[in-house]
């Protein structure tokens, strides 16, 4: 595995980043999650895009435009020799004396690994996942803009923590006000009836990429789509529930905290969008 650091490629084994990085100290850093279809992104200037808003909201000045990430992006795919690829983006504040300041800090640090990507086992999709809400809340807007997609994941880590104690895929966020937010690396959908359902982004959410195409195609479909707060017993007694993210697409819920959601086997509008949702990389792949 050949590993991007500003600008070269190393082996895995040789690929350091500085102990006084901030990224590592503080958390002080952004990072985007790709993935690669017959070794080309899919909605790559969309991924860099929300890279750029992120840099640009914690004045992160990034060493890389557009057009420089997009490059660097596929050449890690083509060292790799890779078709079928996760990639990750991070871009820290770059190493610097010990302090919160980030002018201590003169250059950002770019890593960018590239690795296969190993499809989710089928069952995962023809029987659907198992979700818990848990106890650790998506963090206040006030206190960290939701928008920018930061390194700084601990909240996450312990909403994981909590949904592998109760046997769960993923875990369900609540928000300050007590409404669905989303999960630990996923944008959450239900269905009642027969209209699609998601939170909407001043529910402190990060607007997933994936999460935009759906909506997007929900629409193609006829399918009726509405930004607006719900609550977990909503949640639970919705015709179907489903997560969103890069990797795994459109992933249907079954199983609300050990409650069966709808017929508890995933629905209808969970399956055409996920089909919509392979056509769509298709096209888009087949344009460029």
């Amino acid at each position: 595995m050949q590993i991007y650091i500003n600008g070269k490629f190393y082996p895995k084994e040789e690929a350091k980043v500085s102990v006084f990085d901030h990224g590592y100290l503080y958390g002080d850093g952004i990072y985007e999650t790709l993935r690669a279809y017959g070794g080309m992104v899919f909605k790559l200037d969309e991924h860099i895009g929300r890279l750029q808003r992120s840099a640009f909201a914690m004045e992160l000045k990034l060493p890389l435009g557009a057009n420089g990430f997009n490059k660097a992006v596929n050449d890690t795919i083509k060292e790799n020799g890779l078709s079928e690829a996760y990639v990750r983006i991070t871009v820290s504040r770059g190493p610097g004396e010990i302090g919160l300041d980030p002018e201590l800090c003169p250059e950002p640090t770019v890593v960018i690994i590239a690795k296969e990507f190993k499809e989710y086992p089928p069952e995962m999709y023809a029987k659907g996942v198992k979700v818990a809400v848990v106890q650790t809340r998506r963090n206040h807007p006030e206190c960290l803009n939701p928008a920018i997609k930061s390194t700084n994941f601990l909240n996450n880590i312990f909403a994981k923590m909590e949904a592998k104690r109760a046997g769960a895929y993923e875990g369900i966020m609540l928000n300050h006000a007590g409404f669905v937010a989303e999960g630990t690396i996923s944008n959450v959908f239900m269905v009642r009836r027969g209209e699609l359902v998601t939170p909407p982004a001043i529910e402190g959410i990060l607007v997933g990429v994936t999460r935009e195409v759906v909506v997007k195609l929900a629409g193609g479909l006829g399918i009726t789509v509405s930004e607006e707060p719900f609550t977990e017993v909503q949640m639970r007694q919705a015709d179907e529930v489903f997560l969103t993210n890069t990797t795994m697409e459109v992933m249907p819920v079954t199983t609300v905290d050990g409650h069966a959601v709808g017929s508890g086997s995933p629905g209808d509008v969970a399956r055409r969008l996920r089909s919509a949702y392979r056509e769509e990389v298709i096209r888009c792949l087949r344009v460029r």
